[in-house]
């Protein structure tokens, strides 16, 4: 078996993959797309043109985004964790919030930030009241959904491997607020997991540079 990540480990889609790693023991070689490694990024882009990360490569195959990547591992390298349940009807639901995590919560998340990246940031205040809009929406949806400890009940899941690093982030961008006990009680689980408090851990050296301010918690 040879695997090979490309990835940086304050990315939150790269976080999400690395919790599944980590959830199975799965052996795997980093590498650490940054300036530390540039022929790691001649690499990534030459696999993946489309330049997004993380991407997996696996004994020569390539394998992109995020969600594949993980159900990826469970059909080739599984483990002990399934983190897509066997009954369809199950891994539809857990698929359904896996996108909800990506689409609602980590990408509301990322406007903000990327506004801040830019070096005009005009519309920096403007996009910050879209961005708790659509936060508030999502964290009130999740408050009226979240029916067991994971996102989809009882089993940890593809769905929290989603889940964690997006609450993580958004948390920063926009807090979530006491109206959203369950929210906030299922990130504080999230972030006592071994495989994403390992990620967290990981990603820390990082919080200098990220743009809106790393609040001094978590």
């Amino acid at each position: 078996m040879s695997l090979t990540l490309y990835a940086h480990p304050f990315s939150s889609y790269c976080q999400k993959v690395q919790i599944a790693f980590y959830e199975n023991a799965v052996p795997f070689a980093y590498r650490l797309l940054g300036p530390e490694d540039p022929a790691a990024i001649e690499e990534q882009r030459a696999l993946w043109p489309i330049g997004r990360f993380p991407v997996l490569v696996d004994d020569g195959a390539t394998v992109a985004e995020s969600s594949i990547i993980i159900e990826h591992l469970q059909l080739f390298h599984p483990g002990p964790v399934r983190l897509l349940p066997d009954d369809p009807k199950a891994a539809l639901t857990v698929r359904f919030l896996d996108r909800f995590f990506d689409n609602y919560v980590m990408s509301a998340m990322q406007v903000p930030v990327f506004e801040a990246l830019r070096a005009e940031g005009a519309r920096k205040d403007e996009v910050m009241a879209q961005a708790r809009v659509a936060l508030d929406t999502a964290y009130q949806w999740l408050e009226d959904h979240l029916t067991g400890p994971w996102a989809a009940g009882e089993a940890f899941s593809l769905a929290d491997c989603a889940a964690a690093p997006s609450l993580f982030y958004a948390d920063w961008v926009h807090p979530i607020g006491e109206a959203f006990p369950r929210v906030r009680a299922y990130r504080a689980r999230l972030l006592a997991r071994p495989s994403m408090a390992r990620c967290v851990e990981e990603g820390r050296p990082y919080r200098p540079y990220f743009p809106l301010g790393a609040p001094d918690r978590d």
